[in-house]
């Protein structure tokens, strides 16, 4: 085997955030820097703002709506069940 081939490891390494949030990793890079990271990306701290254009966020409500006042006032039918073993 080669001598030299596996990266150094790290145990300790400090992350840090453009936020300003540091934390301690392990890594094979003895520093990291990050540009969002969990205490300022939208999506985990709930300010995640939906941008929308082209106005397909509304078109999508309103077809979900409809659909689902479809499926409510469709009658329920039950389905006969499969027979195994029975090839058509």
């Amino acid at each position: 085997m080669k001598k030299d081939i596996p990266p150094a490891y790290y145990p300790k390494v400090k992350a840090a955030c453009a936020c300003g949030a540091t934390y301690e990793v392990s890594s094979t890079m003895p520093e990291i820097h990050v540009e969002i990271c969990s205490a300022c990306h939208p999506f985990y701290t709930g300010t995640e703002k939906i941008v929308d254009t082209a106005g397909r966020v509304e078109k999508f409500k309103k077809r979900k709506a409809a659909h689902e006042t479809v499926k409510a006032a469709a009658p329920k039918t039950k389905k006969a069940p499969k027979k195994a073993g029975v090839k058509k």
